[in-house]
């Protein structure tokens, strides 16, 4: 699904002691099946633009269409469409049980129950959550980090077109937010949808996504390629953000003379760039994917 964000400009309590200006003449367009991440500090705009995208406010100037149809006004089965899960799962979650939980969406498409019971019991496995042992719980029961997870869950279990998570790894420890993020591309892969992720996690964005937008002020600074958008110190200094720090641990390599690349946002990236650059052995693991030589000079 195409989405276009022409001029998008929001104003909480407008003409109130406590107006706000949240975002300012946004323009944007994101393609069908596109990888976009949405980075910025707090208070750039990150989430009341997602919300915007999703369908749940409405613009107080210019539009947000998907295939077209402005989203916020669109018939309901246009805008379920759009799956959004929450930076904070608690506010999305309201049923007695984790099942019920994640059935909700499915049950309101009027699929029958075997459907509904398999697209649970999957949706669940994607999120990396035992079916048969969390089906049961009760969702305030469980940690943040389980929370987070059941909310991806329910949205998943709708099968959308379009995917929009709020720092989706938050309360995550590392090993469980990369097997997560994981299997969220694989399913994107598969099955083509759009997915938009926000996220204060550079070194998530950066070997996750292939475009980012950043945001300050409620305005867009930069839209490109996530690698080189994060090794652009002069930028995310400006935005207030700091360089992943295998980006800064390459830069000062360079610095001192040795050829290595700079746009190389991953831990695993960096060592793998070091070992080669040094002659040593490819460090243990999976060998990440190094892109072009575009960042290593001569």
């Amino acid at each position: 699904m195409l989405i276009q964000v022409e001029n998008l400009t929001h104003v909480y309590a407008p003409g109130t002691p406590f107006e706000r200006v949240a975002l300012r003449q946004v323009n944007l367009q994101i393609a069908a099946g596109e990888q976009v991440g949405i980075l910025g500090p707090t208070g750039s705009g990150k989430s009341t633009l997602a919300q915007h995208l999703a369908g749940l406010l409405k613009p107080t100037a210019g539009h947000v269409l998907l295939d077209g149809v402005p989203v916020h006004s669109a018939p309901r089965d246009h805008r379920l469409q759009v799956g959004i899960a929450f930076q904070y799962p608690e506010d999305q979650i309201f049923e007695q049980t984790v099942f019920r939980e994640v059935a909700f969406g499915p049950r309101n498409l009027g699929l029958d129950e075997a459907e509904v019971t398999a697209r649970v019991r999957w949706a669940l496995e994607m999120t990396g959550l035992n079916s048969e042992v969390m089906s049961q719980r009760m969702p305030f029961t469980l940690s943040g980090g389980e929370m987070r997870r059941v909310a991806l869950a329910s949205i998943l279990a709708l099968r959308p077109r379009v995917l929009i998570l709020d720092e989706p790894t938050a309360g995550q420890d590392p090993q469980s937010r990369r097997r997560l993020l994981e299997r969220i591309l694989t399913w994107q892969e598969e099955t083509g949808l759009t997915l938009i992720i926000i996220s204060h996690t550079l070194e998530d964005l950066g070997h996750t996504l292939e475009r980012l937008v950043v945001l300050k002020g409620g305005q867009v600074v930069a839209d490109g390629p996530t690698r080189h958008t994060l090794s652009d110190s002069a930028l995310l200094n400006a935005v207030g953000l700091d360089m992943p720090e295998p980006v800064k641990l390459l830069q000062t390599l360079r610095q001192k003379g040795r050829k290595v690349r700079t746009d190389l946002v991953s831990a695993a990236e960096a060592a793998t760039e070091i070992a080669h650059v040094w002659g040593l052995p490819p460090p243990p693991g999976p060998s990440p994917r190094r892109g072009g030589e575009e960042g290593r000079g001569a």
